[in-house]
């Protein structure tokens, strides 16, 4: 009788055997923990979840201090990446995993929130700057470049000057604002794949208007 670990590789090599080799890593940011799971700075988890909704699978491997899933976008083996690390240990995990594939930083794409788009707006980046989010800052820097396509989520702005951002970005989104984000995520996916043939600008054409 075959020992229950010589199984389980069995089963691991063939999924592997099977799969779409990776060329893509789709990281979606935020914080873990269930205290954070629906709040505003987790925008780039709840895409990444709505993103592994749609094409059936569980992002529950834990690999590359993240929990990952591997997808097939149009004939091509992206990896849902949400990490598990501290915000300005982000890069610790992309970088890993994109080191593991050989995937280079053009190939990475990141999605994250932003609180100076209003809840409803996307904006598609081809590079630049991590524009003072610290996450994204360490991921540039693992990588090495600022080469990096993203996907910033509008989550809205403070309701007022002495608002606390950290209350802010850790506060939940309201009944209607997760209305609007259900459509939005879709978009984004259609972003993704436009990204991935290599037309970021049809990307910013969808992702980028109102």
């Amino acid at each position: 009788m075959a020992n229950i670990f010589d199984l389980f590789k069995q089963i691991s090599t063939s999924d592997n055997q099977k799969s779409t080799p990776v060329k893509y890593i789709v990281a979606g940011l935020g914080n873990p923990g269930k205290e954070y799971e629906g709040t505003r700075h987790n925008a780039g988890f709840m895409c990444v979840d709505y993103i592994s909704e749609k094409y059936n699978v569980k992002i529950d491997r834990a690999k590359f201090r993240a929990l990952t899933a591997v997808v097939d976008i149009n004939g091509t083996g992206v990896l849902l990446m949400k990490p598990q690390t501290y915000m300005n240990l982000w890069g610790e995990a992309v970088g890993e995993a994109a080191r593991f594939y050989k995937i280079p930083p053009e190939n990475v794409i990141v999605i994250s929130d932003d609180v100076n788009l209003d809840v409803g707006r996307l904006r598609v980046r081809k590079s630049g700057s991590a524009g003072g989010q610290k996450g994204l800052n360490n991921i540039i820097d693992a990588l090495g470049t600022d080469n990096i396509p993203r996907i910033r989520i509008g989550v809205g702005k403070k309701p007022h000057p002495d608002y606390d951002m950290k209350d802010w970005v850790l506060s939940n989104f309201g009944n209607e604002e997760k209305q609007v984000l259900g459509g939005l995520y879709g978009k984004a996916l259609d972003g993704i794949a436009k990204i991935i043939v290599g037309d970021i600008e049809g990307a910013m054409q969808i992702c980028n208007t109102k």
